[in-house]
């Protein structure tokens, strides 16, 4: 009976002891970071910024102004050629139209009776200071045969003056003159095509060149938003024709008046096309970011890990000590979120990969 006792006794202890360690061991065995996936994740640490206000705008894509030359006719006429199409590519001095001008034809006219009148008085001069020179006329009567030269020189450097003016070494005496482009750029404007009539005190421009390097978005803003925009603010412009592009830019110029139909106050910004991605009337998503001058802890907002309407991150301390924290979010602005409650500036957590990592401490 004593050695029943004693057997049942020592069993009862190894069983004891293998439930001991089996316990101890499940409570060591925890998550901890594999050196595989050390390199798949990435840590940032929470801090304290400015809380940033993020407002969208509808904006258009125009031309700067400021890198434009409207050309315009030099004298009325009938276009007999157009050399170039709406969007084509011009260099300085290329052919834009030919344009053919009576008033051009008439001043060429005008030019050769000039020219006529001009060598009969110099033949007259020539005489006279001959006759002078030798005694037979009057010094007064060469004197007047001067003066007629000179009058005559004058009234052709008048006609050949109006001549340069409206066409300058492009007008042929036929009354054709050449429409050349002033700068390199594109036709971004174009109101003319072969067989036009035009008219030099019409007051309106045949073509528009612009080089296109940079380009002016124009956007509106509603006046209850008017104190949320400022010059200087910076902006991001998502056109959209290409909405995977986010181009940066700030706020260049803030209109003083309201469109009396819109209501609405236009605010221009300034961008780099060299990529030549944006176009004149495109359309695009205009959004300023401004600081509101107060501050919260921000993370990146990779960082957040949403579910059953709760956000969470990751928080790490170490590869064995990491876990998973509920996070109150004030705003998300781009890729900036702002917290409220649950994190604290300095705190570390994973921005890559992370929700393997959650997944895998929420099944512990």
């Amino acid at each position: 009976m004593k050695k029943t006792i004693i057997l049942s006794f020592v069993a009862l202890s190894a069983l004891s002891g293998c439930s001991h360690k089996q316990e101890q061991k499940t409570e060591d065995t925890k998550f901890v970071l594999s050196d595989s996936m050390q390199r798949m994740i990435k840590i940032d640490t929470a801090s304290n910024c400015d809380v940033d206000n993020e407002l969208s705008l509808s904006g258009e894509v125009g031309y700067n102004e400021n890198n434009l030359v409207k050309v315009f006719p030099r004298s009325s006429g009938v276009v007999i050629d157009t050399k170039v199409s709406l969007g084509d590519k011009v260099s300085e001095g290329q052919v834009l139209a030919v344009i053919r001008s009576s008033d051009i034809a008439g001043d060429y006219s005008d030019l050769n009776s000039a020219e006529a009148d001009l060598a009969i008085a110099k033949r007259q001069m020539d005489n006279a200071a001959s006759l002078y020179k030798n005694g037979i006329s009057s010094e007064r009567e060469y004197t007047e045969a001067k003066q007629n030269y000179e009058k005559a020189l004058a009234v052709k450097h008048k006609v050949q003056s109006v001549i340069n003016i409206n066409g300058g070494g492009s007008a042929s005496k036929d009354g054709q003159y050449i429409l050349r482009s002033p700068i390199n750029g594109y036709v971004v404007e174009k109101k003319i095509s072969t067989g036009s009539f035009i008219r030099s005190d019409a007051g309106d421009n045949l073509f528009t060149i612009s080089d296109l390097k940079n380009v002016w978005v124009n956007a509106n803003v509603y006046e209850a938003d008017i104190p949320k925009v400022k010059e200087g603010y910076n902006v991001t412009v998502v056109p959209l024709a290409y909405p995977d592009k986010r181009l940066t830019g700030k706020i260049e110029k803030v209109s003083q008046v309201l469109d009396p139909t819109s209501k609405a106050m236009q605010v221009r910004v300034i961008l780099d096309n060299k990529d030549m991605l944006l176009k004149p009337d495109m359309f695009a998503k205009v959004i300023v970011t401004n600081d509101e001058g107060t501050k919260a802890t921000c993370i990146p907002t990779a960082a957040v890990i949403s579910q059953d309407e709760k956000n969470y991150i990751v928080l790490y301390n170490s590869n064995s000590d990491l876990r998973i924290q509920e996070i109150t979010i004030l705003k998300t602005v781009g890729d900036k979120t702002f917290i409220s409650n649950g994190l604290n500036p300095g705190q570390k957590m994973i921005t890559q990969n992370q929700l393997l990592i959650f997944n895998q401490l929420l099944n512990e």
